[in-house]
């Protein structure tokens, strides 16, 4: 099931995060956009299984799409379901179908053409955290923070604060599975050092930062810690060395 489940989430991230572009995601309430959202998350579970065709992969793929629908008209009808809490509702909607469908269909990885290369697990594993800890905290951190962007004047660069957001995050996750977690306070320091003087300026900007500072590490220490929890339980990743 362990095998099964990986493979999954993996197709998940890469058909939610990797592969839906703002195009797809600003769209998703038009039937075709919502029918090639639907399309790319069914060829993406197939794809990581290595299966033909599978129907628990269908329905799979058919209650993805539902739970996306629902949530549109949840946020038509009611103005504020739109937000962090929304988001995490939704992505956990998602982690819950997973599950079952690996509860059910428990065999979906050995059955497929990738079976015979249990190395590919935790690959997906690394791969899932790290889109996880870049493109989902990077959806995460905006929601939670966007009732509060308003209030603040940005004079920096375009897009500069996301940028600084995504190469931390992915710094702290590359730094916790590299077994150094000391540099995860180095990067943090030397980030409060060089925000230092734009946060001392007023407070609603300084607490602007540090919630969005923490929130940002948080995150990425969250998935990096439950990638490796979930790496203890897959085959180990073996890299093939040519003797000479």
């Amino acid at each position: 099931m362990i095998a099964t489940l990986s493979a999954l989430l993996f197709a998940h991230v890469l058909a939610d995060f990797a592969l839906q572009t703002d195009w797809i995601n600003a769209n998703k309430s038009r039937p075709l956009v919502m029918l090639l959202h639907g399309g790319i998350v069914w060829l993406t579970a197939h794809a990581a299984l290595g299966t033909p065709y599978d129907p628990i992969l269908t329905t799979l793929a058919v209650t993805h799409v539902a739970i996306d629908a629902t949530k549109i008209l949840a946020a038509r009808q009611y103005n504020r379901f739109r937000g962090f809490s929304a988001f995490m509702a939704d992505q956990g909607t998602h982690g819950l179908t997973l599950l079952a469908a690996a509860y059910i269909a428990p065999t979906l990885w050995q059955d497929g053409a990738w079976a015979h290369h249990p190395g590919l697990l935790p690959l997906y594993a690394l791969l899932t955290g790290f889109i996880l800890s870049i493109t989902a905290g990077q959806y995460a951190v905006g929601l939670l923070m966007r009732p509060h962007s308003q209030r603040i004047r940005n004079n920096g660069l375009r897009d500069g604060g996301r940028l600084i957001g995504v190469l931390e995050r992915g710094l702290i996750y590359l730094l916790i599975l590299a077994n150094l977690p000391l540099g995860v306070g180095f990067l943090i320091t030397a980030k409060s050092i060089l925000r230092y003087g734009t946060a001392t300026r007023d407070q609603r900007t300084a607490e602007y930062v540090i919630i969005g500072t923490l929130a940002s590490v948080s995150w990425a220490i969250a998935v990096a810690l439950g990638t490796q929890l979930w790496l203890s339980a897959l085959p180990p990743l073996e890299i093939a060395t040519q003797a000479h």
